[in-house]
Parts: C-alpha cells; structure tokens; sequence
C-alpha cells in the first residue's frame, strides 16, 4: 500500500511538473517524444516545430480556454483523463478546462466543486449541447436527468437544447478525416470526393474551429479568418503516432513502420478501401489494414528469449488478430438495417469492416454506426450488446426516451430508443440516424484514454473486452493481450 501511494505522488509530481514545462515553452520540438501508459508519443509537424504563438495556442474567448485546453500535444492532441484529474488538484479546479460552460456537468457548476466536474474528471467528457432543428421524425425526452439539464430551451430559437457528454477528438492526422466531429455536424462541405477533398475540409475544419472559439472559449468578438486559416493550416501539418513502446522498444526499427513519419508518408483519398465497394478507384477492399509490424512476427529480429523479441512478437500478434480475426456483426445500425447490403442480420467481418482507412482505422467514406455504447444497459434486450455494455464503466449522465419512429422493417410497428447520446440524429432529426456516430482514427492511442465517444472503456483492455463480448469474438487471453500491445502500439 506505501508503495502503490508513494508511486501515485510520483505520477503527480511528474504531470505537474510537465505541465509547467509546456505552460513555459515558446515552442515545442518537432517530433518531441511524451511520456504515456505505454511509451512515448510524438508528433511530426510538417512546418517543423511546434510555434506556440499561433492561434491554436492563444486565448480568443473570454474564459482563458485555447485550443490546446482540450488538444494537448503530450496527449496526442486530446485529452487524457488522468491529466485532467491531475490537473484539477494542481490548480483547484480553477484551471480554464473546468469553464462551467461546458467544463462542467452543467453551466451552473460551481468552480472547484469536483462533484459538479465529475464526468469530465472521471471519463475525460466535456458536455455539448445540441439544439433540435426545426423538424424532427421522433419525440424526446429525458428520463433520467441527474444534474438538471439534460433538457434545455434555446433562446434563440425556443427549441430543445439535448445535453451529450463526449470526449475531445483529436486535433491531429486530421487530413485523414471523412467526418468532423462524432455526428458529424461540423462537416458543412461534404469529405468523400477526391477532386473537393482537400479545399472541403479546410472549409470544415475553419468552421468548426470558429464554433469551437465562440462556443467553448466564449468568445465575445469572431476570430478573423486569418486566425482560423492559421489554426487550420498548423492543424492540417500535424502527424502523430506512438513511437516506442515499454517492452519492445522503438516501433520504427527492424522493419518496424511505426511512428509519425510513416505515416505522415501514407497516401490517402475519400474511399480508399471502402468495405462496402466505394474505393472510387475500382479497388477491392482487404481486411488487412495494418501491416506496421508486420516484419516482426518474428520478434523484431532479435535473439528469441528476451522480452523485447516477445513484446514484439505479441504486438505483431495482435496486428493479424485486427486484420483477420471474425467477428459476427449483430445490431449494428448503419450496417446490419442498410438497404444496400440487404439489411443482413448477421455480417461476418473484421476490425476492419469498420475501420478501414489503411495504416490510419478510421473509415474513409461517411459511416456512422450505431455499435450500442449509448445504449442504456437496464433496458438492452440484446444479449450480445448487454454483455459488452457490462465490460465498460457506467456513466451517470442523462438518459432519454426516444419515440414515434417507424420501424422500416415493419411499417406497423413503432420503435422506441433509451440511450444517452442519439448522436447524428440530434442533427438530421431522421430516426435512422439515432445512436449513429463515427469512429474516430485510431493512431495516437496510448496517450488519450479513456475510449469511445463517452468515455465508456478506461483502458484499452475494456475496450476490447467489450468488442469480444459484443461481436462474439472468442478470444482467448492471450489474444486479448496482443490486441491490446497492437492498439497501445499505434
């Protein structure tokens, strides 16, 4: 026990320490490796290093938040929990991040007061509030309401405000995006044709950081479009990947592929690899998604025995168990109810069906999924959905009741829906988009838990529990464990 407290007042010296160290710098170097669970992570920044006077890095609100409050470069341009529970002891709760605003479990949290910040202290979620357009196909209403406003009145407008609670996308590897933000509602120029790609997702990115300034910073005056233009291009030239790992060592040695710099050099174009048949290209898709490591089957090259050669191994392992391992796609909305794969009730595929984007595991065309994690565990009636629900923490965030939809396998029947994110269809108002989200890309992983877009899996090995008991996967332990040394290694 004096060893496990010992330990934990080390971790605190440590992340106070960095955090007057970044707070300090003018600048940080250009692939400077941070510490994470499982290594370093680092960043490749195509303009070299890292200015800290650009925009992304100065105060445009009025509540002392910057980009970085919430996209830290030692986190992978995310955020780690664990910081922000350091960082709420370090500074009394007073740092910019706990901004009641969003900061806060709702507006009126009191500053200091953890109780009024635990969801982001405990699951690293900051609350967004999205206001119903003028139309919807469902009813909604909240029926669980822990903090009091899972269910405001926009002003403005005089529709419902819904209460979500999600973790910060990273601000990185962003020209591999098809969708911004998990619903999607910062994607105002569509992201899945190569010719507009590129002029698109500016357009997208300066407008979600426009949104982001007047919303989460506060703001009182707009920032200029050279401010948002210079936000957009730093972001644009940033890559970031793990580049060693605890046990194995460098992860871009030995025919090793991984780290920033390679895959700064993976090409990209909207629908590469699309496994529903969209590569506009004419290019069958293939499972095998990641072939980072795949030089190290062997152990990395090195003398058999020793624990780099089977930490290399193991990572190896879990790199083929992504690209080929079955899993039976059961309820999946978006997927298993799509009308142009014939509505399968059953899909066998693999990690990735989903996450498809070569060396990157996002998918490249447009495809939110409804994959369960917002659905609410006391009334899940699908046992393979329950049982992964019950691998991941329990949040105790808002719950809401859904209904009036139609079901469009039985237009007789009504479906009703208890979930505490609906997710895309908070911004379509559509039926067929509730619960839809999108999955986020997967490189940078080790430095930014906890997982999915609630916080829901605090480690990677809750993860994928969850995704073993879900899609009826059957991995042994020691398949779980090379996974998971796969994911942490990305």
């Amino acid at each position: 026990m004096k060893r496990t407290r010992l330990t934990g007042l080390v971790l605190v010296v440590v992340w106070i320490s960095s955090l007057g160290v970044l707070a300090a710098a003018k600048h940080i170097r250009n692939l400077q490796p941070f510490r994470d669970r499982t290594g370093y992570v680092a960043t490749y920044n195509t303009a070299g290093d890292i200015d800290e006077t650009n925009p992304f890095f100065r105060e445009l609100g009025t509540n002392g938040r910057t980009c970085a409050s919430c996209h830290r470069a030692d986190q992978a341009f995310s955020l780690d929990a664990q910081h922000v529970r350091f960082l709420f002891v370090a500074t009394g709760g007073k740092d910019p991040l706990f901004a009641p605003v969003d900061g806060a479990n709702c507006p009126n949290g009191k500053e200091g007061d953890a109780s009024a910040h635990s969801l982001l202290l405990q699951h690293g979620v900051i609350r967004v509030g999205i206001t119903l357009p003028a139309s919807t196909e469902f009813e909604i209403r909240a029926v669980y309401d822990p903090y009091g406003c899972a269910v405001t009145t926009d002003p403005t407008t005089g529709r419902p405000t819904i209460s979500v609670y999600r973790r910060p996308l990273p601000s990185t590897n962003l020209r591999f995006l098809s969708t911004v933000m998990f619903d999607g509602r910062e994607t105002v120029m569509p992201l899945n044709d190569e010719h507009s790609f590129p002029d698109n997702l500016v357009a997208d990115l300066k407008h979600q950081a426009f949104d982001a300034t007047m919303g989460h910073a506060q703001a009182s005056v707009q920032p200029s479009q050279e401010q948002l233009s210079e936000i957009v291009k730093f972001e644009m030239g940033l890559s970031t990947a793990q580049v060693s790992d605890n046990r194995a060592g460098s992860l871009f040695t030995g025919g090793g592929r991984g780290g920033p710099l390679n895959l700064q050099a993976q090409s990209y174009y909207p629908g590469t690899n699309d496994s529903l048949g969209g590569d506009p290209h004419g290019g069958a898709f293939t499972p095998t998604i990641f072939t980072l490591y795949s030089s190290w089957v062997n152990g990395n090259g090195q003398e058999p025995g020793g624990a780099s050669y089977q930490a290399s191994e193991r990572i190896a392992a879990g790199e083929q168990i992504f690209n080929s391992f079955p899993l039976k796609i059961t309820g999946v909305r978006g997927l298993n109810d799509n009308p142009a794969l014939g509505s399968p009730a059953e899909i066998t595929g693999t990690c990735g069906t989903c996450h498809d984007t070569p060396s990157v595991g996002n998918h490249s065309l447009p495809l939110p999924l409804d994959i369960a994690t917002s659905h609410y565990l006391p009334r899940e009636r699908d046992a393979n959905i329950a049982a992964g629900l019950a691998a991941l923490d329990s949040l105790d965030v808002p719950v809401y009741l859904i209904s009036g939809c139609t079901d469009p396998q039985n237009s007789g029947r009504r479906l009703h829906f208890y979930t505490s994110d609906p997710g895309k269809a908070l911004i379509t108002g559509k039926c067929g988009d509730v619960n839809r989200i999108k999955g986020p890309v997967l490189r940078g992983l080790a430095a930014r838990a906890p997982y999915f877009h609630n916080g829901a899996a605090r480690d990677l090995e809750q993860l994928v529990n969850f995704y073993n008991k879900r899609f009826q996967m059957g991995l042994t332990e020691e398949q779980k464990e090379e996974l998971v040394a796969f994911l942490n290694s990305l």
